[in-house]
């Protein structure tokens, strides 16, 4: 029989391990353990998961959302989140489209026009979303599910409910086929948004900002910073982001689609969660949410691949982001 020092002991041992283990996952996150047995799992599963082609063709359809969770990482810090990033990107597509239809034989023309459209279009909506939060302070959720809502409507209702066809040719082979430098155009620009925002988040003092603001707003505003003007920027930068991705999107499916991107408001909260961004504000980094995202695309392709329907792969990626949130609880628990 075990004396009540061994008992004791016992104990000890159990609660050493457990915060040991909160520890790592602090740090780094569930990402590292996660994609190892998901690679595992789908290698032994199926011969054609672990293979050149496929391991290409799931980072470059990654690409999209984690521009996507990048914006969602950048609210989430001030310790709100976006629900309108689907139907902004859906707006964003029939916008682009209607836009290209106009100049089919002007290339240059063309281009540029749908790129002003949809950043323009974006930031708009980003910027309304951060009014409404900031100014009026009504609360994230209330406000960007009106948002999503209002524009999925108005995305319909400009589109009649059918896609924009025949766009130009010339747009998805520079957008989304075309290279610079031997880069593939969205690669390039995945990049260039993670090293720009890694920049501004950790290089400046919007950054520095954003992070006080998600970890205790009232104590920033006592510290001298403008609460209101920097949460509706990261909401409009946010949206600025979601542009680029319905433009890239628009390029890769080659019409403007009005119910493109209808997923992402879920996955993007479920990868940048899953990466190590704390839904409570004020902690995470844009790498661990486009690992986040990595995983997520990699979790479908694996899915797709073994025959799991797609209905049952939109309950396990829901599960998730439940999980994620659980485990976000726990972590920061009593911190």
């Amino acid at each position: 029989m075990s004396t009540s020092r061994e008992v004791a002991t016992g104990r000890y041992v159990a609660l050493g391990r457990l915060r040991w283990l909160r520890g790592v996952i602090d740090q780094l996150g569930l990402l590292p353990v996660l994609l190892i047995g998901l690679l595992l799992f789908f290698s032994m599963a199926s011969p054609n998961f672990f293979t050149r082609t496929n391991l290409s063709t799931i980072l470059t359809q990654a690409l999209f959302l984690i521009i996507v969770s990048v914006a969602q990482t950048l609210v989430l810090l001030t310790g709100g989140f976006d629900l309108s990033i689907g139907s902004s990107i859906a707006l964003v597509s029939i916008v682009v489209g209607l836009q290209l239809l106009d100049h089919p034989d002007a290339p240059l023309t063309g281009l540029v026009i749908a790129t002003v459209a949809a950043i323009a279009v974006a930031t708009g909506i980003g910027a309304l979303n951060g009014l409404f939060v900031s100014v009026f302070r009504v609360p994230p959720f209330i406000v960007t599910l009106a948002m999503m809502t209002a524009v999925s409507g108005l995305a319909l209702k400009v589109s009649r409910g059918v896609p924009v066809f025949g766009l130009p040719g010339y747009f998805s082979s520079t957008l989304y086929t075309g290279k610079v430098l031997g880069i593939p155009v969205p690669w390039l620009v995945t990049v260039l948004v993670l090293l720009v925002m890694y920049v501004l988040l950790h290089w400046t003092r919007f950054g520095r900002y954003w992070y006080a603001i998600g970890s205790n707003a009232e104590a920033a505003r006592l510290s001298g910073i403008a609460v209101r003007f920097y949460l509706f920027l990261a909401y409009a930068i946010a949206g600025v982001l979601v542009g680029v991705t319905g433009l890239l999107l628009t390029a890769r499916v080659g019409s403007g689609e009005p119910t493109l991107g209808a997923s992402f408001p879920l996955e993007s909260i479920a990868a940048a969660v899953l990466g190590g961004v704390s839904i409570r504000g004020g902690e995470g980094n844009i790498f661990g949410a486009a690992l986040g995202a990595i995983f997520l695309v990699m979790l479908r392709n694996g899915m797709d691949i073994i025959g799991i329907s797609t209905y049952t792969q939109m309950i396990i990626t829901g599960g998730l982001l439940v999980a994620a949130v659980i485990i976000d609880n726990w972590v920061h628990r009593e911190r």
